[in-house]
C-alpha cells in the first residue's frame, strides 16, 4: 500500500524495493530484528512517524540482536575501514578524535579497553558533533555504571545513532 506524503525523501525510500531498503536500513543498524521490524512498519506517514518506529525497534531488541548491532560498530578512536556506507558514516561520526591530543587519544584506547573488560561488548556512544575529550569523558562516566543501567545507556545510544542515519539515509 503507498501513502501518499508532502516528503519526497520519504517516499523514494518507502519506494524501494525489499532488497534495496533492507540493505539500506542494514546500514543504519546491523540488527536484522530491528531492521525487518522498521521496513514491515512501511507506510510510514510522515519522517518523524518512521524515525520513531527505527527508535522504537532499537528500544525493543533482545540480548542478541543487542549484541549484534555493537558489533557492527568500531571502538572509538578506531578507523573504521570499508567502503560501505556505515563505514563511511563512522568515519565521519568520529571525525573528531583523529584531530585529538594524542594523550587523549591514548587515554581512550586505555579507557575502551577497560570498558569492554567491564561489559563485554564495545563503548557505544552517538559521537557526531561530541569532541574526543567529552566521549572520553562519557566514557569514563558510563565505566561506574552496574549492567543494567549500562545496557539502558547502550541501547538509548543505539537508538539515536540508528535515527539519525536514518535521517542521513533519507537525505542522501
Amino acid at each position: 500500500m503507498q501513502l501518499h506524503t508532502d516528503d519526497a525523501a520519504l517516499e523514494r525510500f518507502q519506494a524501494l524495493d525489499d532488497e534495496a531498503g533492507l540493505e539500506a536500513l542494514h546500514a543504519c543498524c546491523a540488527s536484522r530484528v530491528c531492521v525487518v521490524r522498521v521496513w514491515a512498519g512501511r507506510p510510514y506517514r510522515s519522517r518523524a512517524e518512521l524515525l520513531d518506529a527505527v527508535e522504537a525497534a532499537c528500544r525493543g531488541l533482545d540480548d542478541d540482536q543487542l549484541d549484534l548491532a555493537l558489533a557492527a560498530h568500531p571502538r572509538i578512536g578506531d578507523r573504521p575501514s570499508g567502503s560501505g556506507v556505515e563505514a563511511r558514516w563512522s568515519r565521519q561520526e568520529q571525525a573528531s578524535v583523529p584531530d585529538a591530543d594524542a594523550g587523549t587519544r591514548h587515554e581512550l584506547v586505555e579507557a575502551n579497553r577497560t570498558y569492554e573488560e567491564r561489559f563485554g561488548h564495545v563503548f557505544l556512544i552517538r559521537a557526531a558533533g561530541r569532541s574526543a575529550a567529552e566521549m572520553l569523558a562519557e566514557l569514563r562516566r558510563r565505566l561506574g555504571n552496574d549492567p543494567a543501567a549500562e545496557r539502558l545507556e547502550v541501547v538509548d545510544q543505539l537508538a539515536r545513532i540508528t535515527r539519525l542515519r536514518v535521517e542521513r539515509l533519507l537525505e542522501s
